[in-house]
């Protein structure tokens, strides 16, 4: 994980910066090369707009890499539950994995996929219980 700080500085030109491009489109080009100005994808302005509009607000932003394949230790960390319950949703078929001589590996991409899915029941679940409690009144 890398953790920056950001300075006084760097958030009031986050704060600029976003009150000045309310397009969340944006080009870039590299001061040092003298590069031709090119389109940031649509994809990577929302992320960057994201994290400018949090550095704006002051909020802290802590990024993270992750390896395409995690152990079950990571994944279980990922995913907020222990190991052994990992290993038992693995066992279950609730989440794909594959061996890697004696351990068991997963793909970040299953485990996302994964965390989605388990976010989305979440929400239905708990929407469901608000529905229930609107049609008994409850308070």
């Amino acid at each position: 994980m890398s953790t920056l700080t950001v300075t006084p500085i760097q958030e009031q030109l986050a704060r600029d910066f976003v009150a000045k491009t309310p397009d969340p489109r944006f080009t870039a080009a590299s001061r040092e090369t003298k590069a031709k100005a090119r389109e940031v994808p649509a994809e990577l302005t929302a992320l960057l707009r994201s994290v400018l509009e949090a550095v704006a607000r002051g909020d802290g932003v802590t990024l993270q890499t992750l390896p395409s394949e995690l152990s079950t230790t990571a994944a279980a960390e990922l995913l907020g539950v222990s190991r052994p319950t990992l290993m038992r949703m693995i066992r279950g078929g609730e989440i794909a994995a594959h061996k890697v001589g004696s351990h068991h590996r997963l793909n970040l991409v299953d485990v996302q996929d994964f965390r989605r899915a388990q976010l989305a029941r979440r929400r239905a679940a708990f929407e469901e219980l608000r529905q229930l409690d609107d049609e008994l009144g409850l308070e």
